[in-house]
């Protein structure tokens, strides 16, 4: 990525929150976006700490080898699940677990592992599952031989929608990543919820899937509710549920289990995606306007500086109330040069050039028009002194 070129005032830090003027360069905000491209004014994300291997920062951690706490039965027992060398097992007739704190949109990180001795054929072949939100299933199987052979022989064959990292009864794995019985499997799950708006659905919720770091669910679209043998429609639900992991009568284990939140892809209103809302666009680049405007000080004697921060101001809100200080400040400008001769033009031609290609960023987001009386002021001030004119 290039590096941001750096304005003809360098960064200024405003006193007010928020506020950074950093110049014109990006494309401006617009109906979709309350940020330019590359704005300074855009909060950073939160820092997480992620050391390899373990949780990240903000996870919480649901297992990690010594206690059963975050769990309990689907009824809200404790749970007969058994705690083993590190593991959490189930028990055959022991029925679902489920957590006791309830998710959402979430990033899951998990580790599996089938038993060693291998008995049954297909979905009877260490048989477990993980259902987001108790109703979205990602199978848990032993699938390592479940491939056909150069001779078009399958050790052990079984329907595609059912195997390891299969969306249950949806969507096969895209590959086979499935390890030999016994060894220690990796599922690493992101997952966003369906979104309803009045009873009607406005997306049907997605979820990708890496298993033992290999991607074998490339942003599946959910298309329903998983069941067996029967296609069973999306339908409304709390946008919190606990995760849950099923008791299909196989001794599978599990270690190192955390999940993380994440926002929905309906969360953010105010920045491109599928739920950008104008108003609430035009709400937030009205609040960074006046953060800015505040501290733009167009009384600055520096006029060529403070005009630079006020056109930055009206990249957000062109509001008569700091459109009115930008003409007013503009023929301040235009007067002071109109009395320099050329040599002194010259000594100045990088903050002329600078103001004005602040506003070809502006004339070319249509925020001013191409006429823009400062624009062609200062372009005919260049062309006339040659102030671009290589030596």
């Amino acid at each position: 990525m290039k590096q941001m070129k750096t304005s003809m005032a360098a960064i200024i830090v405003s006193t007010a929150a928020s506020a950074v003027f950093a110049g014109l360069y990006g494309d401006t905000p617009d109906a979709k976006h309350a940020w330019a491209v590359h704005d300074m004014n855009r909060p950073v994300p939160t820092r997480v700490t992620a050391e390899p291997g373990k949780p990240p920062s903000d996870a919480v951690v649901l297992f990690d080898g010594t206690s059963l706490d975050n769990w309990e039965s689907t009824k809200g027992e404790p749970t007969k699940w058994r705690l083993a060398d590190g593991a959490l097992e189930s028990v055959k007739g022991a029925g679902y677990i489920r957590t006791k704190q309830a998710f959402g949109d979430c990033q899951l990180h998990l580790e599996w592992a089938s038993p060693s001795k291998v008995e049954g054929m297909g979905q009877g072949r260490g048989n477990s599952g993980v259902f987001l939100m108790g109703s979205y299933e990602i199978q848990v199987l032993d699938s390592s031989e479940t491939a056909v052979l150069p001779d078009g022989t399958n050790l052990n064959p079984n329907y595609a929608d059912g195997q390891a990292s299969a969306v249950y009864a949806e969507n096969p794995p895209l590959v086979n990543a499935c390890r030999k019985p016994g060894e220690w499997q990796t599922y690493d799950i992101i997952f966003h919820q369906p979104v309803w708006a009045d009873g009607k659905l406005k997306y049907p919720g997605s979820v990708t899937v890496l298993h033992n770091g290999v991607l074998t669910q490339d942003h599946w679209e959910m298309e329903g509710m998983t069941t067996h043998c029967r296609r069973r429609p999306l339908a409304q639900h709390d946008t919190k549920l606990p995760l849950q992991l099923q008791d299909h009568g196989n001794p599978v284990r599990y270690r190192n289990i955390w999940i993380r939140e994440i926002p929905s892809r309906y969360a953010n209103t105010t920045h491109g995606g599928p739920a950008a809302s104008e108003a609430d666009v035009m709400a937030l680049r009205r609040q960074t306007a006046a953060k800015l405007f505040a501290a733009a000080n167009p009384g600055d004697a520096n006029k060529a500086a403070a005009l630079g921060r006020l056109l930055e101001v009206i990249a957000y809100d062109k509001a008569e109330s700091y459109m009115k200080p930008v003409a007013e400040l503009s023929d301040a400008y235009l007067k002071d040069l109109s009395g320099l001769d050329k040599q002194k033009l010259q000594d100045r031609k990088g903050e002329i050039i600078g103001l004005r290609n602040n506003c070809n960023v502006l004339t070319r987001n249509q925020v001013v028009p191409e006429d823009f009386k400062l624009k062609t002021e200062l372009q005919r001030i260049i062309s006339e002194n040659g102030l671009e004119k290589k030596k």
